[in-house]
Parts: structure tokens; C-alpha cells; sequence
């Protein structure tokens, strides 16, 4: 393989023996082939000797080139490079410059396809990126997806799952993809499902009739690896730690001062803050204990806006944490105090704090629909900017958001739609 390139130094130095228009033109049509040729690495033997006789590094048998067939020779080449480039965008994707993970011309976009018979109320629930830069879907429906930046690659019960309703996601440190479900623990390993089976505790639940088919003492809402490597796991039935080697039940280690004597059921989500401390967001009933927080030694509860089901927890770039509650709004914690956010009505809780420390809302859900009030909210600490469908996003509910490594940001809602937005146009990734 041979890459050609020359810069504009050089240009400029051949240039110099002409005058008039006959320097302006040589340097615009060398600089529009260098440019294309910029970048690229050919194998086509027909431009080898073609580039070698222009550019006068041709051996001794090839003869000298006067100005008329010199300029037939460019235009030659030209038309080669442009038949090249377009093969190349035929038969690839164009890679982004912003990160590893591969887009698709808008052409040959590929599409997150539903299989199995999911409706217009499921959605995507969860998400994340893989080290090697593969994106992670995670539905409650249609089990999960895997995206490698050309195809997505679909994980059901058929190949494995114990269900197909898919609340959590995480890769651990080896690499392993641990999948929580509606029915129990799933774990993706060298391109394998297992389903991991723990011990569930001997203890009564406080109200069994809380459990449904969709939310079992065994569904896993949320998974979590912390600093020492430990995987956290909010079930149903409590929270769940696993070391690598054993499942142990968090609050039946005696280590564990809980005056309040929380449950911890139905976790939607754990997050451990800058300081070490773990925090826990209590789901629906049998949850609805607030926020819980683990300082090490002590567990203690908080419902600062009379909230008991909190959704959401994300920290921002000054270590503030954002609570989403399900009944009553967001709410912050600074470090030392909790604070109600009022800063704007009629946005929905916060999904996600991206790289340049914007903190991204859902919107309102319409009453009885699976539609979006006003799309989606960005907010940069002084002001709001609304997208909605007017701007190209689904007119469905969004329930989970994903920054990449480019910085695109990855929308999943309900009807298991799928959008990408780059920071100008929104994208759709499903049918």
C-alpha cells in the first residue's frame, strides 16, 4: 500500500517557475488531488505509475511530460481518485473524527429491528458503551441489542436470556456484560449467556402483593460496579453484592448500622459518589423509601422534596448530585444539603450529565400516552434549549440517554425508538 501526500509548502515551491494563470490554476487543481488523496491508502495499481509519472518520480523509462499531456494526465488522475473515494464510501463506513465508534453514511443507516412483538408502551430502559466502543441497548421487550458501529446484533430469550425485559446494564472490569432482567441475572461472557442464579434471602417480604409479572422478587433494576470492583444489584427482594466469587444479601452483613431498618427493595438505581458514598434511588412500591445513602458504616434514608420513589441519580462535573423523583420534581445535593430545583416547570428528570457538564431532562409524559409533552431538555447552568419532534426527535417519552466517546448523544423511548443526536441533527436508529 502506498500513501501519497504533499504539502502546501511544496506546492508552492513547484509553483514558482510559473506566472499568471498558469500558477493560479496548477496550484488549485494540486491542491484539490492532495486533498483527495489526503488520508487515503490505495491498492489500485492503475494510480501507482500514473502518480509516479506526475509527481516526476518516475523511473528512467517512463519519458518526459510536456504541459498538454501533463494536464490530461491530472485530469486522469482526478477522475480516479473521485471513482476511489466513492468505492471507499460504498463499501465502508465513514469514520468519525471524534472517536472510534464508526457512523454510517445516511444511505446505509442500519436500523434497530423489533422481533418480538413488543408495543408502543416499551422502551429502551438502559444503555452503555462498551471499552471497545460497541453500544449497548437494553429494552423492555425486545431483550438487548448490540450496536458495533456497522449492524446491531439482537440478544433474546432465543439465544439465552432469561427474559426479554431488560432493566439494567453493566460491563465489569473484565469485560463481561451483566444483564439484568425482569426474571433474574443474565451475563454476557466471550459471546455466551449464562444466566447466574443467587441466593435469595430466607426473610418475609413486607407485601408480596406488590410483585406482578413485570416487577418479581427477582427482577434486577439496577447494576453497579464500585471502586474496589464489587457488583452491585437492586432486586426486587433487596440489594445484592457480588466480590467474584460469593452473593452476599448487603444488609445481613453485620456491618451494616441500619437504625431505620431499610429494605432496600426495588433499587432503580446506585451511584457512588466522589467521596466513596453509595447512594441508592428507591423504586415503586415495595420500595418508596427516598434516597439511600451508604457512608461506609451507616445506612440512612432521605425525602427532601416528600418524594419516596426516586427514579434517577447523576452527578455533575462539581460532584452535585441530581435526584429525580417520580411525584415531586428534582432535587440536588451539594455535599451538605438537599435543594428543591424550581428552576424550570415542566421538565422531566435528569438522564444524563455529558462531557461538557450540560445535564440533559426528559420531558413531561402526556396523561394516559406514551407520547412526550415537549421532547427533550439541555440545560448548561443558566439556561434551558427544548428538542422536540419539530427539531427531528421522537414524539415518544424518553427514558434513557447515552453520550459516546464522539460526544454524540444516544436517546432511547418509548415505542423502542432509537435517535442519535450530534449535536445539530437527530438521527433515527430504529425502524
Amino acid at each position: 500500500m502506498v500513501k501519497f501526500r504533499r504539502n502546501q509548502d511544496e506546492l508552492e515551491q513547484i509553483s514558482k517557475s510559473k506566472t499568471g494563470w498558469k500558477r493560479s490554476v496548477y496550484l488549485r487543481m494540486n491542491v484539490c488531488i492532495f486533498k483527495l488523496m489526503d488520508g487515503i491508502t490505495y491498492t489500485k495499481s492503475l494510480l501507482k505509475p500514473l502518480l509516479s509519472i506526475y509527481t516526476n518520480r518516475q523511473p528512467r523509462s517512463y519519458f518526459k511530460l510536456n504541459s498538454i499531456m501533463k494536464s490530461g494526465l491530472l485530469l486522469l488522475i482526478c477522475i480516479l481518485l473521485f471513482a476511489a473515494r466513492n468505492g471507499q464510501d460504498n463499501d465502508m463506513p465513514l469514520k468519525s473524527s471524534r472517536s472510534e465508534l464508526k457512523s454510517v453514511r445516511p444511505s446505509g443507516r442500519p436500523k434497530l429491528v423489533k422481533t418480538q412483538g413488543s408495543t408502543r408502551s416499551d422502551n429502551i430502559y438502559c444503555s452503555l458503551q462498551d471499552r471497545s466502543g460497541n453500544l449497548w441497548f437494553g429494552t423492555t421487550g425486545e431483550g438487548v441489542y448490540e450496536y458495533d458501529g456497522r449492524s446491531f446484533t439482537q440478544y433474546t430469550k432465543s439465544e439465552g436470556l432469561i427474559s426479554n425485559t431488560v432493566y439494567s446494564l453493566l460491563e465489569d472490569a473484565s469485560g463481561s456484560i451483566w444483564i439484568g432482567t425482569s426474571e433474574g441475572l443474565c451475563r454476557l461472557k466471550e459471546k455466551k449467556i449464562e444466566r447466574i442464579s443467587y441466593t435469595r434471602a430466607s426473610y418475609t417480604t413486607r407485601n408480596e402483593n406488590y410483585y406482578t409479572g413485570q416487577s418479581t422478587a427477582n427482577t434486577i433494576w439496577s447494576l453497579f460496579q464500585d471502586k474496589s470492583g464489587k457488583i452491585w444489584f437492586g432486586t426486587g427482594d433487596g440489594v445484592y453484592q457480588y466480590d467474584g466469587s460469593l452473593f452476599v444479601r448487603f444488609l445481613e452483613n453485620d456491618g451494616v448500622i441500619n437504625k431505620e431498618n431499610l429494605q432496600l427493595k426495588l433499587i432503580d438505581q446506585i451511584l457512588q459518589d466522589k467521596n466513596g458514598n453509595v447512594w441508592f434511588a428507591s423504586g415503586c412500591p415495595p420500595g418508596n423509601e427516598g434516597v439511600c445513602r451508604y457512608d461506609g458504616r451507616s445506612i440512612s434514608s432521605f425525602k427532601p422534596n416528600g418524594d419516596s420513589w426516586v427514579r434517577y441519580i447523576k452527578e455533575d462535573k462539581k460532584g452535585n448530585l441530581w435526584f429525580g423523583g417520580r411525584l415531586h420534581g428534582n432535587f440536588l445535593y451539594d455535599g451538605k444539603t438537599f435543594t428543591n430545583f424550581t428552576e424550570k416547570s415542566g421538565i422531566g428528570n435528569p438522564l444524563l450529565v455529558d462531557k461538557t457538564g450540560n445535564i440533559w431532562f426528559s420531558g413531561e409524559e402526556r396523561s394516559n400516552s406514551e407520547e412526550s409533552k415537549d421532547g427533550i431538555w439541555a440545560y448548561n447552568g443558566n439556561a434551558f434549549k427544548n428538542y422536540s419532534s419539530e427539531d427531528g426527535m421522537s414524539k415518544y417519552f424518553t427514558w434513557s440517554m447515552l453520550e459516546d466517546r464522539a460526544g454524540n448523544i444516544w436517546i432511547g423511548t418509548r415505542n423502542t425508538e432509537l435517535y442519535r443526536f450530534d449535536g445539530k441533527v437527530f438521527t433515527r436508529f430504529s425502524e
